[in-house]
């Protein structure tokens, strides 16, 4: 009798255990586009970032349950849709579905058109908050895929040492393994706070976590 592919058994498990993420069921159940929401929620709640008011930049956004977050955060009754205190815009790539009150642009922000529809939607205003969710295609070559997530990383600061108020915040996305030293010291060099969070709904196979940089240091 003929065994099946190992590949079909790996699929299978991987979403045996993602109908079954509690992550997964409460994004559904609270109407988020993704189970992402929740590790943006947890590092928040920690650290208090997310204000009425404030002016959020969201990038690498698609599907946008980090700017479905921000945009109950900044709503007077933490609704979904409605009044929102505060300025929302997201940033990717790829098209992303519409979000009540924010604002999304397509195209990569390293080209001089997008950066200036960008600066553009800013209005002439600094962020308060960075958020970036950006992750690259993965190629399974270890140095490869750290000089490209470490790409991300040095792209999204520079974007907030730009785009971002001196006491503002930056959350990114990166992973533990070659370069996660550098990037580490990077975030030191350029914020005065530095945290470096796992939130619970990062799955504990996943080598992501999530650094935090609050107060740009002078340069």
């Amino acid at each position: 009798m003929k065994s099946k592919p190992k590949s079909s058994k790996v699929n299978r498990a991987w979403l045996y255990d993602h109908l079954n993420d509690p992550y997964v069921k409460l994004a559904n159940k609270e109407g988020y586009r993704a189970r992402a929401a929740y590790k943006l929620k947890e590092i928040d709640e920690a650290l208090g970032l997310v204000r009425p008011g404030q002016l959020v930049v969201d990038l690498g956004s698609t599907p946008g349950a980090w700017s479905q977050y921000v945009r109950r955060r900044l709503s007077p009754s933490g609704a979904a849709t409605g009044e929102v205190d505060g300025t929302i815009i997201a940033l990717d790539i790829l098209p992303m579905e519409p979000i009540d009150g924010v604002t999304f642009l397509q195209g990569d922000f390293r080209e001089a058109e997008v950066l200036a529809q960008l600066e553009q939607a800013m209005a002439g205003r600094l962020a308060d908050v960075v958020v970036s969710d950006m992750a690259p295609n993965l190629s399974g070559i270890a140095s490869a895929d750290a000089a490209r997530i470490s790409h991300l990383i040095e792209l999204a600061i520079d974007f907030a040492r730009h785009h971002m108020k001196p006491e503002g915040a930056l959350v990114a996305k990166l992973f533990h393994g070659s370069g996660y030293a550098e990037l580490t010291q990077l975030f030191k060099q350029n914020f005065r706070v530095v945290k470096s969070i796992k939130p619970k709904a990062s799955r504990d196979r996943s080598s992501e976590t999530f650094m935090v940089g609050i107060g740009l240091k002078s340069s």
